[in-house]
């Protein structure tokens, strides 16, 4: 049974509520706007499930058409170009490669044995697979890049508990891969435009931090292999060097596998490496990691960041924030 015209717009409604809210003004303002307009989501309901998220939409939208300056505008784009949105959507997925996530990554990764080997499932153009060569600002407690790409690195402002144990340096990094179904080409013009609009309007530097990391990657060439979480796994790890540890890791991929099966199956083949498994990502979509006994101080929903299973920090989904709470 497909979703319902009620059931859309109550995702419409608790994205505005819960996640653009605080955020970004103007999508909470469209969220609202399209919960409540029947011809809009009966464009949308005919669309297969994982192609009616919020993000998909008004990434297409400003794909084509730009900004909306508000409500009005933005309903009047989709009406007008309905057929060529309804297409792009289909023909694309949401890859919001955040790179300003390394820095509620740091704090944990820091704590394992260095050098590290990353492999990032779901890595989109590799972008969160060069923490070591950002930079960091935790509340004034700075973190430099570990050493120079030739280009001036982003630095990820980064609020924090006070739980959260601060990295005196930054990462020692011997190894690093990436596995995506579609892997984007930081090369192509389009494919990097639509990782561009991909981000939010309204959230301050986001669009040039992402440049910045765009133009580290261009320099660093991270290496992402066309594959997927479920069955290439173990093929990619063989390749990482044994004297360093290797850490498997992603960022809000697993709700991209919506079988509970197929993330059993993923959560068993992390467990069959020799690796640290490093999760951050809507909570319950980890089996076997225990609720959290702190609960998130912040309205919206956040990701909760476990390393093998273990609970250990709520995160702001863009990297803004990481309220600690384990050891």
């Amino acid at each position: 049974m497909g979703t319902s015209i009620e059931q859309l717009a109550e995702v419409y409604a608790r994205f505005a509520a819960r996640e653009a809210r605080g955020r970004s003004p103007l999508y909470e303002e469209l969220a609202r706007g399209l919960a409540a307009d029947r011809e809009l989501l009966r464009l949308l309901v005919e669309l297969p499930a994982p192609k009616q998220q919020p993000n998909l939409l008004f990434a297409a939208v400003r794909y084509l058409c730009g900004v909306a300056q508000d409500w009005p505008q933005f309903r009047g784009w989709v009406l007008e170009r309905s057929e060529q949105i309804l297409a792009l959507i289909q023909a694309r997925r949401t890859q919001t490669n955040e790179p300003a996530r390394c820095a509620t990554l740091l704090p944990l990764l820091a704590q394992l044995p260095q050098p590290l080997a990353l492999l990032e499932v779901g890595a989109a153009a590799g972008l969160c697979l060069l923490p070591d060569l950002y930079a960091y600002d935790f509340d004034g407690h700075q973190v430099s890049a570990s050493r120079s790409t030739g280009v001036e690195p982003p630095t990820f402002v980064c609020r924090v508990n006070r739980l959260t144990p601060l990295p005196a340096r930054n990462l020692e990094v011997a190894w690093r891969a990436g596995l995506d179904l579609d892997p984007i080409n930081i090369r192509d013009e389009a494919q990097v435009r639509w990782l561009e609009a991909l981000l939010w309007p309204g959230e301050g530097r986001r669009l040039e931090l992402l440049r910045a990391a765009l133009r580290v990657a261009e320099r660093e060439a991270p290496r992402v292999v066309q594959g997927d979480l479920r069955t290439d796994l173990r093929a990619l790890a063989s390749q990482a060097p044994e004297t360093a540890t290797l850490v498997v890791f992603h960022t809000a991929v697993l709700a991209y596998v919506p079988d509970p099966a197929e993330r059993a199956a993923f959560a068993r083949s992390v467990g069959s490496l020799d690796a640290v498994w490093v999760a951050n990502e809507a909570p319950g979509l980890i089996d076997g990691s225990s609720p959290p006994e702190h609960p998130w101080p912040s309205g919206f929903d956040p990701f909760l960041l476990t390393c093998d299973r273990r609970p250990v920090a709520w995160t702001e989904p863009h990297g803004a924030s990481i309220h600690w709470i384990g050891s």
